[in-house]
This record gives structure tokens, C-alpha cells and sequence, in this order.
């Protein structure tokens, strides 16, 4: 048994909504730990499940953690988005889950440098094959680029402040750890904690993660790619934790119901998007922004 521990999201919710009765094949595209792809397994012994999931030590724990169900599984080490590329039989696909937060497992990890609470490297990377890391982006971006970044991916209101005040910085030191970082967002934002107030790193943080990722690149069009790929009736389930990526959900969801206006190719399970009860938030606080949001191939 692995000794991380993980706290499947919306639990419940996605396993409603991707029906996991049916015998078939279900696919987890950001398998993690694989807390939801163990439960699917356990409830439903005749399905079989692939995932994929960029980060190596990720799947390597998940693996662990399938291992009583090894016969049902395929695991990839690859990035969703390449599913639809790859040589695989779609004809009896069930369920697509797509669990796009970062785990307990990477946030808790200081050599990760995921997380502003944890002293560590600028890494941020998932997979570690990628060359961007958060300190390149801190380090090598013009200061017009980051005032954007902040901006766009964090909603940052000091963007250009911030942008200007890291390019001063590391002009005289090079800006590596999670600290030296945490210390200059406290500044410029003076921060102060307050009861109910989100620390403005967490913000900074997040934005400089989507970018070392590419976070919201290609979701919109593997979804659209994928729905033609999988039967009439299997599901889709996409859980967001932002604003950003809940944005791009819903919109690509619409257009797909939409499609022609005569010939749509998904049904919206989900008018508005599921969100966890305060009973799962007081378990897990890290799942206070998930947003669940369903369809159905027609």
C-alpha cells in the first residue's frame, strides 16, 4: 500500500455521472493516484480501466494502489491530450473522467515546488521531461510577459508591480526557492492574513504552474476530438478548479450540445456545475473549488 495518502474529489458525483455500472472500458485521463480509477474498480467488476498521467512518480503510485486490480489496467505515461492520437479501441469506452487539479501528493512534495508553504525549487514541472520550469519563467520572462502572466492566469491586480518589482530582484540575485518568491509576493500585495482572505501567492503560484504545464492549451480541442472517437452513450466528467479551465468546459460543452443546432453530438448532464458539500470540504479542504460538469455522446 502506498504511504501517500489521496482523497478522491467529488467522489460520489463522478461516479454517478459516469454511470460506472456498465460493463465497458473507462478512461482516466489525470489518473494521480488513482483515487477515482480504484473506485471505479472496485464498485464494478467487469469494467476495465486506462490511464494516463504525465507525471511519472504519480503513476508510478497509482500503479501501486490498482495493483489487487492489475488485470483491468493499462497505464500511460503520457499527457491526455495525445490520447486521441494513440492506437486505442474506443468501440467500448464507457466513461471519460478528466480530474484536471494537481494532487496532494505534488503540493505536499517540497521538491516539487508546487506549493508557496513548502521551501523548495522553482520547478512546477508535472513531467519532469518538460525544460520550462517556474524559475525559468521567473527568471528568463521579459517583465511586459509576466505582468501578463500574473494578470491573465492569476486575475492578479498588482500584475505590473509584481512583474516589475521580480525583474529589480533578480537583477541582483537569481530567484530559485518557493520562499524568495513568497517574500516578494508578500510585499508588493502587503499582505496581511485575514480570516476568509486567499494569500495572494496562491495566485502567483497558480499562474506560474499553468504556464510551466501549458494547463489550458488543447482541452477545449481534445475534448471536441474525443467525443467523435467514443459510442453514443458514453460519458464525459471534467472536474476544474479554476475559473479559467471551468470557463473552457462550459463553452466547449455548449458548442458540442449546440453543434449545427440540428446535429449536436453531446448532451449537458449538469445545467450548472457540481460542487462539493460543506460536509466533503470540512474532510478535504483542498476540494473548496473543484467544479464537476458532465455530458453524454448522443
Amino acid at each position: 500500500m502506498s504511504q501517500f495518502s489521496h482523497i478522491p474529489v467529488l467522489l460520489n458525483q463522478v461516479l454517478d455521472y459516469l454511470d460506472v455500472m456498465r460493463k465497458g472500458t473507462y478512461m482516466d485521463c489525470t489518473l494521480g493516484l488513482g483515487g477515482h480509477a480504484y473506485e471505479i474498480l472496485k464498485k464494478n467488476p467487469n469494467a476495465k480501466l486506462i490511464g494516463f498521467d504525465i507525471d511519472e512518480f504519480s503513476l508510478l503510485e497509482a500503479k501501486k494502489k490498482l495493483s489487487l486490480y492489475s488485470n483491468r489496467i493499462e497505464l500511460y505515461h503520457s499527457d491526455f491530450r495525445y490520447l486521441p492520437d494513440l492506437k486505442i479501441n474506443f468501440s467500448d469506452t464507457r466513461g471519460i473522467l478528466l480530474d484536471l487539479g494537481i494532487s496532494s501528493f505534488q503540493l505536499d512534495n517540497p521538491d516539487r515546488g508546487f506549493s508557496y508553504q513548502h521551501e523548495g525549487p522553482l520547478d512546477m514541472r508535472m513531467d519532469l521531461r518538460n525544460k520550462v520550469t517556474a524559475s525559468k519563467v521567473i527568471n528568463k520572462y521579459s517583465e511586459h510577459k509576466l505582468a501578463q502572466l500574473f494578470r491573465e492566469y492569476g486575475e492578479i491586480r498588482q500584475a505590473k508591480r509584481l512583474a516589475k518589482e521580480i525583474v529589480s530582484r533578480r537583477k541582483i540575485r537569481k530567484i530559485e526557492t518557493t520562499t524568495q518568491l513568497l517574500e516578494i509576493v508578500e510585499q508588493v500585495c502587503r499582505w496581511r492574513p485575514q480570516k476568509g482572505k486567499t494569500h495572494p501567492a496562491a495566485k502567483v503560484f497558480q499562474a506560474i504552474r499553468i504556464e510551466v504545464n501549458q494547463e489550458l492549451n488543447g482541452i477545449s480541442h481534445f475534448l471536441e476530438r474525443i467525443v467523435y472517437l467514443i459510442p453514443k452513450k458514453a460519458r464525459i466528467v471534467v472536474i476544474s478548479f479554476h475559473s479559467l479551465e471551468d470557463r473552457i468546459i462550459k463553452h466547449t460543452f455548449n458548442h458540442l450540445a449546440r453543434h449545427n443546432d440540428i446535429h449536436p453530438t453531446l448532451k449537458i448532464l449538469t445545467k450548472k456545475p457540481v460542487v462539493p458539500s460543506d460536509e466533503e470540504i470540512a474532510i478535504n479542504f483542498r476540494a473548496r473549488s473543484a467544479k464537476l460538469r458532465a455530458a453524454e455522446k448522443i
